[in-house]
């Protein structure tokens, strides 16, 4: 039996494609990403303001597809459009909040912390991602040449700033700090991960501070990423990623938040972190490092599995 076609309508961003990429392959869809690009007035006019019509969009979509996966803002009209407007049935599953009534999606996936209520609602504990663990044991041995094979890891996975949360150089020395003195009574050595939202100045800061003894990754590197996960005795995520959180949690190792003072209500966020601490998947980084256990979280795997009953 070939393979359902699959489009996934994303605006660009890791975060969104991790979630759009990992539930198509899940699906085991074959399938092709579009960026979406909205025209200029339309980029500012939330969703339930927008027309259902071809001009909101520049994308020109030719490709034959059965399911739809959009993620983000700027996706929910053009899914809505392309659904409606195809010669076949479509099925189309949007991820987060689409601000727009549910009815004109066959699923939508949130996590539980949106509170999103409807008969075609998915919730999810997090993020939904494309990591699995075969993958990180895959890239295990990508950086084992550049680590000491006698001490245990801790790895740092960095995100970046937001509206909620600022890399200033003062907020990062202060998580820095706690980091090394973790590092120095336990003697660990420290694997650093950037990503795509992180300063340049935060890496270069990290060089400075920890030392040429730990690894420190320049640029977005995803096996490195999967290496430092698979290789980590601690792993240690900054505040501002729910879904770097999230893919941690696939591998079931102590996961420490490294938090930064808010300048906006966070709430969202809180919710999501205390959700997390009630399943004792995280921690806040203080000044005890201990091990613990829980159960992995696969959320994309057990989503998929409740779309498939529908797409038989």
């Amino acid at each position: 039996m070939s393979k359902l076609k699959g489009l996934l309508l994303t605006e660009g961003m890791h975060g969104m494609i991790s979630q759009a990429e990992g539930l198509a392959k899940s699906l085991e869809l074959d399938y092709l990403h579009e960026e979406i690009e909205l025209n200029n007035f339309w980029k500012l006019i939330p969703p339930k303001f927008t027309p259902v019509k071809k001009f909101i969009f520049k994308n020109s979509i030719k490709e034959n597809f059965d399911v739809i996966i959009s993620c983000g803002r700027k996706s929910v009209i053009p899914s809505i459009f392309l659904k409606q407007n195809s010669q076949k049935k479509i099925f189309n599953i949007h991820i987060q909040d689409p601000k727009v009534s549910l009815k004109n999606f066959d699923f939508v996936v949130a996590p539980e912390h949106d509170d999103l209520k409807g008969e075609n609602v998915i919730l999810t504990k997090g993020a939904l991602h494309y990591l699995n663990m075969k993958e990180i044991d895959e890239n295990r041995v990508y950086l084992e040449n550049k680590i000491n094979k006698n001490k245990e890891i801790m790895t740092l996975i960095l995100g970046g700033p937001t509206r909620y949360y600022k890399y200033s150089k003062e907020n990062i020395q202060k998580i820095y700090s706690k980091i090394n003195s973790h590092v120095d009574k336990k003697n660990l050595q420290l694997i650093v991960i950037p990503s795509m939202r992180t300063p340049p100045e935060t890496i270069k800061l990290a060089k400075e501070y920890f030392g040429s003894n730990h690894v420190i990754i320049d640029n977005v590197d995803k096996k490195a990423y999967l290496s430092g996960l698979s290789l980590a005795k601690f792993i240690v995520v900054m505040c501002d990623s729910s879904s770097m959180i999230s893919e941690a949690a696939l591998t079931g190792k102590p996961i420490y938040i490294a938090q930064i003072p808010s300048s906006a209500n966070d709430y969202r966020f809180k919710k999501f972190r205390d959700l997390f601490k009630r399943l004792n998947v995280i921690k806040e980084l203080n000044d005890n490092l201990e091990t613990w256990n829980y159960e992995r979280l696969d959320e994309t795997n057990r989503v998929a599995q409740e779309i498939k009953k529908k797409l038989i």
